[in-house]
């Protein structure tokens, strides 16, 4: 078996494991960025397409779950607290902000959070999510 196929082969089993441990937000956040890293890997390496491919869909997905992981736990803070969380990037060039957005529903149980990105100063996305607090309820005897 040639060393691409081996790679190809060891990247979809990894990816395979990765999302399975993972929430389908998670994994949409992954597959999301398997797929824009995966093309831009592609496009980059002039050489071996297929290695570019395989290694941009690798760190795209770790990137694409690492950031929906930010987005979750800071806009369920900001809910739960009713306080403004704010994340920053060690470099400090990224920033995630999410602010209550005070128009919940009572019958629901749901809070708005109003999400903000920021890269370098300049807002890259700004959107309103909905955090609802779960109930679980078994129908056990």
């Amino acid at each position: 078996m040639k060393i691409a196929q081996k790679m190809i082969a060891i990247g979809m089993a990894v990816a395979l494991f990765a999302t399975t441990a993972c929430t389908q937000y998670h994994a949409q956040g992954a597959g999301g960025g398997a797929l824009v890293g995966g093309a831009a890997g592609a496009l980059l390496d002039k050489k071996n397409h297929w290695r570019g491919g395989v290694y941009g869909a690798g760190l795209g997905a770790l990137l694409g779950a690492t950031l929906t992981d930010v987005s979750m736990r800071g806009s369920q803070e900001a809910a739960q607290a009713n306080q403004p969380v704010v994340y920053r990037s060690d470099q400090g060039n990224y920033t995630y902000r999410a602010d209550p957005y005070y128009d919940q529903n009572a019958s629901t149980r749901c809070k708005k959070v109003r999400e903000r990105v920021y890269e370098n100063d300049r807002l890259v996305k700004d959107q309103v999510k909905e955090v609802c607090e779960g109930q679980r309820y078994d129908r056990s005897y």
